[in-house]
């Protein structure tokens, strides 16, 4: 070891994310004190990150398998089988805290990032989703940060060349100083070609692929562990920088060299950069991994071994080789323009051993190196239970007519049109349906079979009940994929949540994995990889709670899929499913009473399951022409985004006897469908879901150009449009952004 490095310090243990008590685990296990480089190898394995050191305890009681299931957490990504010997491989992943300091950057490799864990596993990449969360609209940085946010995931994706067809963005004021950005992507393989990390064989050699390593996203996953500060615009350095162009012929590569039967192991460097791929891979082997780190490719002159092993530099892979075949794998590098570079070989001493220039840097147990990451059982307090808000105590400041304009024309709920309309959702065109629906759907190599996606959650249900919130995250990305025809089978997760150190932030981590937990379980919808971002918070203000649930579903036939558009005037208008007028955390309660407080609506998984399937066979059977599940808004901000979307109106009637009307129009109730059918199949469709056990109700009818909610206030479909349409354009091109405040 040199003396050159710097002295073990606790002060330098306490930067490198390392708690004293994890620090003497490190003496322990190694027996001496750490060198510079093994100090930043066991920061970037330790952090909470990569070792999920917090939550795995929670996440080990998912359910992780099903008959679709090829491959569950622990892998790049999960991977389902969709029949005739094709699998769908998928993943979501955070980079919140990037995305805040630098948002072009942090949002783009952010998609980058992702989109590497799923052609790592051999699958070509054919849609990309994102769900993101930003700051009260009158916030300083808010406008700057949607800028560069959305132009990142846009400027990386369309230059990638994947479609961007799904996701969502919501607004509150406690991401005023962590926004949220989750990045999904989806891919296609063979169900017997899929690659996986795991080395095998001693002596193999292990290369380098990809773009040159450089400084940018050192400390990169130690930034990722820890709350912001006053001191957060310092940490710029560690956001890394994308090149998309870089990333399609890294993937043009991989894709021939899996075909070419050279690799024998293959892992993404993402977080952690080297040190996390090669120790994975070795690991995973039971095997030993030497480097020489002479041979990486490198753009800056002078870069130490710590900087090396710690950069986060984008567009690299780590690959395991099979030594005949290296003259091949080199000349299929060499024809992409990418670098090639043998720099380590396996070994069978189970040690991780880095050399640079023949000097000997670090030296420790690779088992042990995740293996013996610390693993907490956090004490946790579970959050109060709200009380239920009775519609009938609330009294209703304005008028429906008035409601209905304002909630769609809110930050919350106005059309995202100006967000999704800078990605491109049609290119390798297989998209069916864009985004601004319930969800994407997208051909399987050109059809008959088609591929569902969406993401979704609702965080304030999460803060009021974790439990129900966890819930209801599942099930509202289960009937988004069923309002389009889909058969869900199976979901990413995305777990977004404040400072686990602390119980009452902890209890909403384990509240809301045991309600996703029973929700998959119920619904047959296993969770096959997934994320956790633990510390978000900003000088001891946390997030909203926000485990966004990515979820994939099966179409027999793409032709099929439903969508939510009202198609005909006077066609019937039933609703699917028992309504309450739960008002309890609902958007009218927030945004037009002002009032955020109550228990969120509760989430019968029988009935979600029961009516779902329901109205999933109508879908399949041709007899429903529209069909859009009931969630945020209520039931009449449904019927409104059905009657724009198909440029129909319709006639609604009265609120029941013994429901207040603020309640029936605005109640967030679960388990909801508004379906249309042709007048003279109205009958029988509710007499079929009688005997189903299901509840329906005829509600109205199409026609006309204004929506007309009972006995009250008809309102213009282009006034409702012009509210709908018009909020996010005038956001985004308010006054000019104050620099001193943006930054």
């Amino acid at each position: 070891m040199t003396s050159a490095e710097p002295a073990i310090t606790p002060e330098l243990v306490a930067s490198h994310g390392l708690k004293p008590d994890e620090y003497e685990r490190v003496l322990k296990l190694i027996g001496r004190e750490p060198s510079f480089t093994e100090l930043g190898i066991f920061s970037a394995m330790w952090n909470e990150h990569c070792s999920y050191k917090s939550s795995k305890k929670w996440l080990k009681t998912l359910p992780i398998t099903g008959k679709r299931v090829i491959q569950g957490p622990g892998e790049n990504a999960g991977v389902v089988d969709i029949g005739d010997g094709d699998a769908v491989v998928f993943k979501m992943e955070s980079h919140n805290h990037p995305s805040f300091i630098e948002p072009y950057q942090g949002a783009a490799t952010g998609v980058g990032g992702i989109l590497r864990d799923v052609f790592t596993m051999g699958a070509r990449p054919i849609a990309a989703l994102n769900a993101l969360r930003f700051g009260s609209p009158d916030h300083p940085r808010t406008r700057h940060l949607v800028s560069g946010v959305v132009a990142g995931v846009g400027g990386y994706g369309n230059s990638f060349g994947v479609p961007t067809v799904g996701g969502l963005v919501g607004f509150h004021p406690r991401y005023d100083g962590n926004i949220l950005v989750n990045a999904m992507a989806v891919g296609l393989a063979k169900a017997d070609a899929i690659f996986y990390a795991k080395a095998t064989g001693v002596g193999l050699p292990v290369v380098y692929l990809g773009s040159k390593t450089g400084r940018d996203g050192i400390h990169g996953a130690t930034m990722a562990s820890a709350e912001f500060d006053e001191a957060s615009e310092e940490k710029r350095p560690t956001v890394q920088v994308g090149d998309p162009f870089a990333e399609k012929l890294l993937l043009e590569a991989c894709l021939e060299l899996m075909a070419s039967g050279s690799v024998v192991a293959i892992q993404d460097m993402g977080a952690a950069g080297l040190t996390c791929s090669a120790v994975e891979m070795g690991a995973k082997g039971d095997l030993g991994i030497r480097l020489d780190l002479e041979n990486v490719p490198v753009r800056e002159e002078g870069m130490t071994a710590y900087e090396m092993m710690l950069s986060e530099s984008q567009e690299r892979m780590l690959m395991v080789l099979h030594p005949e075949k290296e003259d091949v794998a080199r000349a299929i590098f060499v024809k992409w323009g990418l670098d090639f570079a043998v720099v380590g070989h396996t070994t069978d001493d189970l040690r991780f051993k880095v050399y640079l220039n023949g000097e000997l840097k670090a030296d420790l147990p690779i088992k042990e190196l995740g293996d013996e990451a610390p693993e907490y059982d956090r004490p946790w307090t579970e959050t109060p239970k709200q009380q239920q808000v009775a519609a009938a105590n609330v009294e209703a400041p304005v008028g429906t007519r008035d409601a209905l304009i304002s909630l769609m024309g809110s930050a919350e709920l106005s059309s995202r049109r100006w967000v999704w309309e800078q990605y491109d959702h049609y290119i390798l065109g297989e998209t069916v349906q864009k985004p601004g629906g319930d969800a994407a759907v997208v051909r399987v190599e050109g059809g008959p079979k088609g591929l569902a996606f969406t993401a979704d959650v609702t965080p304030r249900y999460c803060e009021a009940d974790p439990f129900e919130g966890g819930k209801q995250a599942v099930a509202e990305a289960w009937r988004n994929l069923t309002a389009v025809g889909a058969e869900p089978i199976a979901v990413t997760d995305n777990l977004n949540f404040g400072n686990p150190e602390r119980p009452e932030i902890m209890g909403q981590l384990v509240g809301c994995i045991k309600g996703i937990g029973e929700a998959c379980r119920a619904l047959d919808f296993p969770v096959v990889s997934g994320n956790v971002s633990l510390y978000n918070e900003t000088q001891g203000r946390a997030i909203l709670p926000t485990p966004t649930i990515g979820a994939v579903g099966l179409l027999k036939d793409f032709a099929k899929s439903a969508t939510l558009a009202f198609k005909r005037e006077d066609e019937a208008i039933i609703l699917i499913g028992d309504g309450k007028g739960w008002l309890g955390r609902s958007c009218w309660l927030w945004l037009v009473a002002g009032r955020e407080e109550g228990a969120p609506p509760p989430v019968d998984l029988a009935a979600e399951k029961r009516n779902g399937d329901f109205v999933r066979s109508m879908i399949t059977a041709g007899v429903a022409s529209a069909v859009h599940d009931v969630s945020d808004g209520g039931l009449l901000v449904a019927v409104a985004e059905m009657a724009l979307a198909g440029r129909i109106g319709a006639k609604l009637y009265r609120a029941p006897e013994g429901v207040a009307r603020h309640g029936w129009w605005f109640g967030e109730d679960q388990a909801r469908y508004v379906v249309t059918v042709p007048e003279a199949n109205a009958s029988t469709v509710i007499d079929a879901a009688g005997e189903a056990g299901i509840t329906a109700q005829r509600i109205g009818a199409t026609g006309g150009d204004r929506l007309i909610p009972g006995d009250e206030a008809p309102i213009l479909l282009d006034e409702l449009r012009e509210s709908h349409e018009g909020w996010f354009p005038r956001f985004m091109a308010g006054p000019a952004i104050d620099a001193e405040a943006a930054e």
